[in-house]
């Protein structure tokens, strides 16, 4: 069935694009990112902005999601340009890519991971989506544990609190296809969350000798040993290749 979309529909929807745009070029240009400030670049007053975002938190939502699935886009091109089935290869590419997009775009990387995981009521949008570089980052993983079966705890191996998480996890995964027997895959997946989310975000802002953000060897490192978690010690002298490589593109 083809859906119709009304011309009010497209009205409401390049409003909705207009308002990222804004939101973007403000946090960009290291201004203040506020109702009062979108509404003031756009032309409006804050209370016609209020139609389409009730309030500040609302804002963040929108403009977090919007930014984060356009930079998914750019981590999907880098892993891209390696074989459909390097899942090695891709994971390194989009780590190196993840990085450079952070430390490139701090604003945007601090609205993005400093904000929580939005209410799925949240305006006109699902936050957690297939587009969202958790899923793309996590979906990864799974190919090359499915390809290489690396090893994974077993739920007895874990803690009870760390049991009902992995068994029904609130980040941004998708799970529902790995067995039951299966979810310390789920750990495995906040571990390289956890180590490149953790480094990058300590280059990003600033809480690491600038020498050391310089060369990126502590990156690298923590890649290293991530690596060597999920069974790619024997790979690891052509990843490195190509990690390097990547980072100085």
């Amino acid at each position: 069935m083809t859906t119709v979309v009304t011309r009010r529909e497209r009205q409401r929807e390049a409003t909705y694009d207009e308002i990222v745009k804004v939101s973007r070029d403000l946090l960009r240009a290291d201004a203040e990112l506020s109702l009062r400030a979108v509404a003031k670049a756009m032309g409006v007053t804050a209370p016609a902005l209020y139609r389409y975002v009730a309030n500040y938190q609302e804002l963040v939502d929108l403009v977090a999601f919007e930014i984060d699935k356009a930079a998914t886009d750019e981590f999907r091109a880098a892993g891209d340009t390696q074989a459909e089935d390097d899942f090695a290869g891709q994971l390194i590419c989009a780590s190196v890519a993840f990085r450079h997009w952070a430390l490139t775009n701090p604003r945007e990387f601090s609205l993005v991971f400093a904000n929580p995981v939005a209410d799925s009521n949240c305006v006109r949008r699902e936050m957690l989506t297939a587009d969202s570089s958790g899923h793309y980052f996590t979906d990864l993983l799974r190919l090359l544990w499915e390809q290489t079966g690396f090893r994974i705890p077993s739920l007895d191996e874990l803690p009870a609190s760390v049991v009902e998480v992995v068994t029904d996890p609130l980040i941004p995964a998708k799970v529902d296809g790995i067995a039951q027997h299966h979810r310390g895959l789920v750990w495995v997946f906040m571990e390289g969350w956890t180590t490149l989310y953790g480094v990058v975000a300590l280059e990003v802002f600033g809480h690491m000798d600038p020498r050391m953000i310089a060369s990126g060897e502590m990156f690298v490192h923590s890649v290293r040993l991530f690596g060597e978690r999920i069974g790619l010690t024997d790979d690891w002298p052509r990843l490195e290749k190509l990690l390097r490589a990547r980072l100085t593109a």
